[in-house]
């Protein structure tokens, strides 16, 4: 797959990765996808995560990933964006106790495979979401963010 992932930063603080980082992590979840086109991943703060989850969602806070779909990856178009809020992830990582740089990995490649579109919205689907999203994980070195959570 060939794929440009664009990066842009809404805020660097807390800590957000290095745009090097957001796009292989991007492309470790797009994998062997045929196709060409491009992507967005924004890093925001917390008060325009809150607006765009008010705006698309109607939930009136900031949420720690937001994926927006875009055109057809075959024809070669915008693939989707991938908007990322910086202080929700410094905080979950902190409250479930795992490295901030694993759950950005994480966060990054959940939000590309909504733009591919996998859901969690079934049990059946959100088993083979998080197994896929593990299996991407494991690859890259990272611990599976689900541990403990399967029966």
């Amino acid at each position: 797959m060939s794929v440009r992932v664009t990066v842009q930063y809404g805020t660097r603080r807390p800590w957000a990765p290095a745009a090097a980082s957001l796009r292989a992590w991007a492309l470790a979840a797009l994998g062997q996808q045929d196709g060409a086109g491009q992507l967005g991943i924004r890093v925001v703060s917390g008060a325009e995560g809150q607006r765009l989850n008010r705006k698309f969602r109607g939930r009136d806070r900031a949420t720690n990933v937001l994926a927006f779909p875009g055109w057809d990856l075959q024809s070669g178009q915008h693939l989707g964006d991938v908007v990322i809020c910086a202080p929700v992830v410094a905080r979950e990582a902190r409250e479930q106790g795992k490295p901030v740089r694993a759950h950005w990995a994480h966060l990054v490649i959940h939000g590309v495979l909504h733009l591919l579109g996998r859901t969690h919205d079934r049990p059946r689907a959100a088993e083979r979401m998080e197994r896929e999203e593990a299996g991407i994980l494991s690859r890259l070195g990272f611990p599976d963010p689900y541990e403990g959570d399967r029966r």
